[in-house]
């Protein structure tokens, strides 16, 4: 496996895997792919791209290094079924770190993302209605039994945001030692949290020709006064975090709760059982 990962970060999505793959990145001895996430065993179109391609996103690795990519769409069931059917004949041994949050969190973030993309809208309630998937990905257990029995418990590592927030250079070293890092690894303050503040803004229709336009940028701000352009910029911030209605939220609750016990019986006495869900009455 000269040329493929020794390791993956698989997800979850909105769970800390930007800021996990940077401080990774920053160790000696690691090696991770640029684009952060791939996603070759998991989106159609890039598989279709074949394996020389994704071997080339490792080419750059140095002799001995520790190889990874971190791409959440590989826990992203039902969305993409077919992950593990194409991703075990190619890696047969990885170490495999599985990152998570309090899913009701994570299931906030995740809309506000797609709302901030213009794909979903104002009300909550009709978009998890019409989107189950966001509730999905933050089932965790469900999401990773399949890669345990595809590559037993020890090759997986279950960690949390709120353990990496809580305890950093603790947890990040908890990692390395899983992912066969040798020597200690350190956290890199300097970096901060990582992709963070993209999901507040509100994305416009045909907004990257008309903002990220060198030429309609000019225009805008010799025609347009700054008082004007201030004033659309804060209309698409968000500028308090979203509030799930209560009915919602119990019921999200108890799904979640419902997952809990199969990741419980995966990962028996693990500190994400607590931090993780705090709604949990134990």
């Amino acid at each position: 496996m000269a040329d493929l990962p020794d390791f993956l970060i698989i997800g979850a999505m909105k769970c800390g895997t930007t800021t996990l793959q940077a401080q990774l990145a920053r160790q000696q001895g690691v090696f991770m792919t640029t684009p952060k996430e791939p996603n070759f065993f998991s989106d159609d179109a890039v598989f279709a791209r074949g394996l020389d391609w994704y071997r080339g996103l490792f080419a750059d690795a140095a002799p001995g290094d520790l190889k990874g990519e971190a791409s959440t769409h590989y826990t992203k069931r039902p969305t993409h079924p077919q992950t593990l059917a194409r991703l075990r004949p190619v890696l047969p041994a990885p170490r495999i770190v599985y990152m998570i949050r309090n899913p009701l969190q994570r299931a906030v973030s995740h809309y506000i993302h797609e709302w901030s993309e213009g794909r979903m809208g104002p009300d909550p309630i009709a978009e998890f209605a019409r989107h189950p998937e966001m509730v999905d990905y933050g089932r965790y257990g469900w999401q990773i039994i399949p890669w345990i029995e595809a590559y037993g418990p020890d090759a997986v590592l279950l960690t949390s945001l709120e353990q990496l927030t809580a305890a950093p250079q603790d947890e990040l070293a908890r990692i390395a030692r899983h992912i066969g890092l040798s020597q200690p690894a350190v956290w890199e303050e300097e970096l901060g949290a990582q992709n963070v503040s993209a999901e507040r803004v509100r994305r416009l229709p045909l907004e990257g020709l008309l903002v990220n336009n060198p030429v309609a940028t000019a225009l805008r701000r010799a025609l347009v006064p700054k008082r004007v352009r201030t004033a659309i910029r804060d209309a698409r911030r968000i500028k308090t975090r979203p509030e799930l209605p209560v009915t919602l939220k119990r019921g999200l609750e108890a799904q979640f709760l419902t997952d809990r016990t199969t990741l419980a019986s995966a990962f028996p006495g693990h500190p994400a059982l607590r931090l993780c869900y705090p709604f949990a009455d134990d």
